[in-house]
This record gives C-alpha cells, sequence and structure tokens, in this order.
C-alpha cells in the first residue's frame, strides 16, 4: 500500500495516500493504555508453553475442518465488539449472549472447550478463556492465508451478559451505520473496512440477504447495486420465504473462497465488481475513504494482510479486563460462581 507513516508511542496515525489522491486517516497502533503484555504466560512464568499447546490443538482441528477459521473470527469478532474481548460470548444460559439472534449460527464453541480442557490438565486456573480465543483465531485464520499477527496477552474473563446486551448490527446496514458502530468501538475506517474483509471466508443464512434478491427497501425489486447474474445465483439458493418447518439455508459470503474458506482479498475484487453477497460489504463502496482503501485491497494482498494483523490486534485489545478485574474460567462454559454447579 502506497503510504506514509509516523510513528509515536502506543497510537500513531498513518495517511494512505490512495489512488494518488485521496488520503485516509487511521490509526497504526493500539489504543492506550495497553494493558497487555506480548507472551503474558511466558513472562510471568505461569503457563510458557500455552501458545504451543494452543496452536498445536488449532493445527488437529483445522486438519480436518478448515471451516475453523471462519467460525473462530465470528467467534471472536461477536465477543470482542460487544463488551469487550472478555470470552463473555462463551458462556452458556437461556438468555446468555451466545443465544442472541444476531449470533445465530456461531460456532467454533466445540474448539475452545477442548483447547482449555488441555491447558486446565497442565495449567490450572492459569490461561483465561479470552485469550485463548485471541489466540486460537489467530492461529486458525493464519492457517487458512492471513499472517500470523503477535497477539498480546494477559486478558481474563468477565462475567455474564444478556442476550438483550448484544447490539451487533445487521449485515445490511448502511456504510455510515457501519462506520458509527465501529467508531463507538475505538475502531476507524481501515479497521472495518480490514475486518469486513474477514467476509473473504464463511457462510451467511438466506434470510440475511433475501431482501437484497427480492424486495430491496421495500421496491419489489434486488437491490440495484447488486450484479444481476449475482442475484439470478442467489435465488436459486435461496428462495424469497421459507416453508413452515424449513431450515434458512446457507451461502458462502464469497464464492471464489467457497468450501477451501482460504484467506484472500478477492473479496474486494467483488465489492469493486458489485458481487458483495452481503449489502453492508457492497456498501464499502458508497464512502470516499472505505472506497479507496477497498480500491487499494483488491490490488494488492499483501496490503490488506498487513491491515488485517494491526485491525485484528486493536479489536482484540477493546475493553480487556486484566490486573485484578474478572476471573480466569475453570471451563469456559460458565462462570467460576456456577463451575461444578
Amino acid at each position: 500500500m502506497r503510504q506514509c507513516m509516523k510513528f509515536f508511542p502506543l497510537l500513531a496515525f498513518v495517511v494512505i495516500s490512495l489512488t494518488g489522491t485521496a488520503t485516509v486517516k487511521a490509526a497504526t497502533g493500539l489504543n492506550p493504555p495497553v494493558k497487555l503484555v506480548w507472551h503474558y504466560y511466558k513472562v510471568t512464568n505461569t503457563c510458557d508453553d500455552a501458545e504451543a499447546y494452543i496452536r498445536h490443538q488449532v493445527e488437529k482441528f483445522y486438519k480436518s475442518d478448515t471451516s475453523i477459521a471462519p467460525k473462530l473470527l465470528r467467534l471472536l469478532y461477536s465477543d470482542c465488539m460487544v463488551n469487550g474481548c472478555d470470552a463473555s460470548v462463551l458462556l452458556q444460559g437461556p438468555n446468555s449472549e451466545r443465544a442472541a439472534p444476531q449470533n445465530r449460527g456461531l460456532g467454533g464453541f466445540v474448539i475452545i472447550d477442548k483447547i482449555k480442557q488441555v491447558l486446565e490438565s497442565r495449567c490450572p486456573g492459569v490461561v483465561s478463556c479470552a485469550d485463548i480465543l485471541n489466540l486460537a483465531t489467530r492461529d486458525a485464520v493464519h492457517m487458512a492465508g492471513a499472517p500470523s499477527y503477535p497477539v498480546l496477552t494477559g486478558r481474563r474473563d468477565g462475567g455474564a451478559l444478556s442476550a438483550d446486551a448484544v447490539d451487533l448490527p445487521s449485515p445490511s446496514i448502511s456504510v455510515d451505520e457501519s462506520l458509527a458502530y465501529f467508531n463507538s468501538k475505538g475502531l476507524d475506517v481501515l479497521d472495518m473496512t480490514t475486518l469486513l474483509g474477514a467476509h473473504s471466508m464463511g457462510k451467511t443464512h438466506c434470510s440475511h440477504i433475501v431482501n437484497r434478491l427480492y424486495n430491496f427497501k421495500n421496491s419489489g425489486k434486488p437491490d440495484p447495486t447488486m450484479n444481476t447474474t449475482l442475484v439470478s445465483q442467489l435465488r436459486y439458493l435461496c428462495p424469497p420465504r421459507t416453508q413452515k418447518g424449513q431450515t434458512d439455508p446457507l451461502v458462502y459470503l464469497n464464492p471464489d473462497s467457497g468450501s477451501s474458506n482460504r484467506f484472500s482479498s478477492s473479496y474486494y475484487s467483488r465489492v469493486m465488481s458489485h458481487n458483495a453477497v452481503l449489502g453492508v460489504d457492497q456498501q464499502l463502496l458508497y464512502n470516499e475513504d472505505s472506497k479507496e482503501i477497498t480500491q487499494e485491497f483488491a490490488a494488492g494482498f499483501e496490503d490488506f494482510r498487513k491491515s488485517f494483523a494491526l485491525a485484528m490486534s486493536r479489536m482484540g485489545s477493546i475493553n480487556v479486563l486484566t490486573g485484578k478485574a474478572g476471573e480466569i474460567r475453570r471451563d469456559c462454559r460458565v462462570t467460576n460462581a456456577n463451575y461444578g454447579a
């Protein structure tokens, strides 16, 4: 990416020159104060090989199911963007955060639970579920083709949130609404445009796109910003309504990667050619900054990879609990007060 960087301690800003005309001001570091530590469990001599244990388990799962990469990405996003990266989304319960309508179809819980069991057998009561989720996601997406970015550690686990507390936005919102949401979490337009690139793999339910296909904004017609060939392809997979007892079908977010679940910049090329599946993704063309970034990422995969590494680190530092705040759960599915109950 063509850019001019000025670095400052902890938080810096980059003015990115794109297509020779526009500039985008974006952060190049973590928002202060940075409370986390590089290799926390090794530095504190509490579980030296924690990261190696996690990586080994992720490798075992990934060999049999590459879909763990998009599943863990979505799980981490759903955790960090609601109340901060405190693993509250992992807690079970009839009215828990993970039971919220926005979290329908979340996966990856089995992987986190298995990793936690392994770590509890080796370093009991030491490694947080929040750190496991961040590290496992990094390792899985790296296996899918993303950069192996540094994950600072030392997070602690939070308490339960109700389903009503989940404020994850609809995938049909405008780019201005999307940017306002990311800004409210301390993230900027570069973070937003980069993190939406996680849609380069994985699936979504037809119910999230049916309005784009049949009745965009109550017009009785498809979304005019969607390529007509894509409309036809998706209509074949997604009926206008499901019959009673029929499941809500799933479609690939990026048909170019499909079942391979490979991390690539083809997502941005699809946005540029009006072949984005989700409305929020196509909306990236309707903000000057996000459009310039999208063009740059479509032209250069390495630019996207580098930006992804920073954006994931920034998202992973949102409202973290450290020190004596929170707890280290013995089981990621329940708080310690309910452990063994």
